[in-house]
Formats: C-alpha cells, structure tokens, sequence
C-alpha cells in the first residue's frame, strides 16, 4: 500500500501483510497461455520450427498376406469321353505347357462308334457331327472325317491353355469315367496376394491404390502390385478384412501359399494441412502443437488429428496454413516450461 517494493525472497510489510508474488515474465492476459523460454535456452535447447502448409498426404497400411494362384488363370482336363490312356505326353507336375500342346493319347470305344457313324451317314452327317462336338472332339480331327479320311484309333487330347500342371492324376495305361479330372493346369504369370488389413485401416484403402509386396525368399526384392478387390466380410475373431492384390509374376518367383507382407499406398483425396510427426505432443488423451509466436514465446495449441502418415499428421483442426511449430525439442520446452500448467487454461486439468 505505500511506495512500490520488491525482494527476492518472501516478504511481509510493515503491516505484516504478505508481499505478492509475481513472475518475472507474467504479461497481459492475452498472453496468459504463451510459454516463454529466453533466446539463450532456445538455442541451447537446438529448437527448430517449421510453416505449417497444405500437402497430398498418402497413408501406408501394412497388411500380412499369402499368396495364391489366380482363380481365373485354373484349367481342369476332365473329357466329356470316357477311354484309356495310352500314351502320356505330359508326365510330370510342374510341367509347363503350351495351347494345343499333346496332353495324352486315349483309346475311347464311345469316339470309334461315332467316327463310323460318321463317316457311313455320308449326306446327312449333321446329327454325327454334332454329337461329336458335344463331346469336345478335336476340330482337326473332324475336318480330317468331312474329307473322308480314315478316323484314327486313338484320339490326342490337347491342352486348352498354356500353364503349368499343378496336379496329374493321368496314369498311362489308366481307364477313366466321363468327366474325371485328369490334370489341373494354371497359368502363373499373373498371382493374386490376399492381405488380411485390421478393421480400423479399412477406410483408407480402395481398389486401384498400389501396392508392394514381400516375400520371405526375397526379401530384398519387391513386387508391385495394384488393389483390385475387397471381400465383403470381416472376420469375427480376427477383426481383420481381405483384399486381393494382383501381381506380375514374369520370373515365376511367386509361389502359392508363401507367406507376404503388403504395403499398400492409400493417397487420402484432396490437400490437408499437416505437421511433422515430431511436432505432436501425445498425452493420449489430448494431442498438442507448440505454435511459435516469436522471441521465445510458444503457444500451446490443441489440435485434432486424423490420419497418421509416413513422416507427418494429418489437422483437421487447430491450425492454419502458414503458422509456425516447433519440431524439434518439444518434450524439452515441456520440461523447461511446465507445460502441464499451461496447458491448465485450455482444459480446466490441474494435473
């Protein structure tokens, strides 16, 4: 109450009534939020900032994966005529094999019947040819009947794709039933990688986005891929979804069931503001910026995030295109600082 007085110490007046106390760098009431540290700890501190821009943000989403032939790339053999085998020309799984390649030769008393019927129905060969047809019978061999020729006693079957054979139950020497697999062929240029992605990445990923896969045998060696399906279920005790990758296989170096990893590059529409992801204080309950205001005076600034992507944050709010945040140092300045004080106003949190 009488002439202005300070001490470094607590202190009473004459009257014995408390000196108040008051700190050094308190300033107006607008500033009341801003946390201040001197030119000298800032450099000590090595704090830097960054202008805070617009940018195209692309999300990574990591999946686990295996994979798997191309469904529609699979042939079975299965004649519509039953016979015997006589003679295999493709002996081996694994075999590769060309359209139109010799698979085997079968000897079937069902064909030779029909040949003779062909040939000795002469001018009305219509319902002959047809019946064969229904049959799959060979269109070279056919033509060979319209010009009269001899039929021959066994009939090649052909492979209707090129391939490689998966799976060979042919024996040489063997009778089959009408309609039994014989050889089960794929065509593996083409491989389809089925990444199981968590229930919570499931908004950032849609068909076309590009992907890179992994396998464990060449780690070192990725393959480029594209999204071109997601299934429509999630699994109950996963919680996870499945998409479908499709790959190139030129080399044949992708085989079935070896497991994967995918990377997938989910770009998120439009310019978003973001921040480097060092310039986010996560507290778990709240995520905080420190905006420089200039000579040492850092705002702290709640922000509300949405995607996390390589390197950066996405903001949908808190901050504005050309703003400045500290992006390095800030668990320091939050130490020096106290910033759990300062952070009291924004909250009504004393802790």
């Amino acid at each position: 109450m009488g002439a202005p007085d300070t001490s470094p110490v607590p202190k009473k007046d004459s009257m014995q009534m408390d000196y108040i106390p008051v700190c050094e760098e308190e300033g107006s009431s607008e500033d009341s939020n801003v946390v201040k540290v001197s030119l000298d700890r800032v450099q000590r501190l090595g704090v830097r900032s960054e202008a805070v821009e617009e940018r195209t943000l692309a999300r990574t989403v990591r999946a686990f994966a295996t994979v798997q032939y191309d469904e529609r790339r699979q042939t079975v053999i299965a004649p519509r005529f039953g016979g015997w085998i006589e003679k295999l020309h493709v002996s081996a799984t694994g075999d590769a094999v060309t359209p139109g390649q010799k698979l085997f030769e079968v000897y079937s008393p069902e064909l030779n019947v029909l040949q003779q019927e062909f040939l000795l129905s002469r001018g009305t060969q219509g319902s002959a040819d047809n019946r064969l047809r229904n049959l799959d019978y060979p269109e070279s061999d056919l033509e060979k009947l319209r010009r009269g020729e001899r039929p021959p006693r066994t009939i090649a079957v052909p492979a209707p794709a090129a391939g490689t054979v998966i799976e060979k139950m042919a024996v040489e020497g063997m009778r089959y039933q009408p309609g039994e697999t014989l050889f089960r062929i794929v065509d593996t240029s083409v491989m389809w990688v089925l990444a199981e992605v968590y229930e919570q990445d499931l908004a950032f990923v849609k068909v076309g986005d590009m992907a890179m896969v992994t396998v464990n045998a060449w780690p070192n060696r990725p393959f480029a891929g594209r999204v071109t399906f997601i299934y429509p279920g999630v699994g109950k005790d996963s919680r996870t979804a499945r998409l479908r990758i499709e790959v190139a296989n030129r080399d044949g170096l992708l085989r079935a069931d070896m497991a994967a990893t995918a990377e997938i590059e989910a770009p998120i529409p439009g310019r978003w503001v973001a921040v480097p992801d060092t310039a986010v204080i996560d507290s778990g309950k709240r995520q905080i910026v420190l905006v420089e205001r200039g000579e040492g005076r850092y705002e702290p600034r709640p922000v509300k995030l949405g995607a996390r992507v390589p390197n950066y944050a996405q903001v949908l709010d808190g901050l504005a295109p050309g703003e400045r945040v500290v992006t390095s140092a800030t668990f320091l300045i939050d130490a020096e600082s106290n910033l759990r004080a300062a952070l009291a106003a924004f909250t009504g949190d004393s802790r």
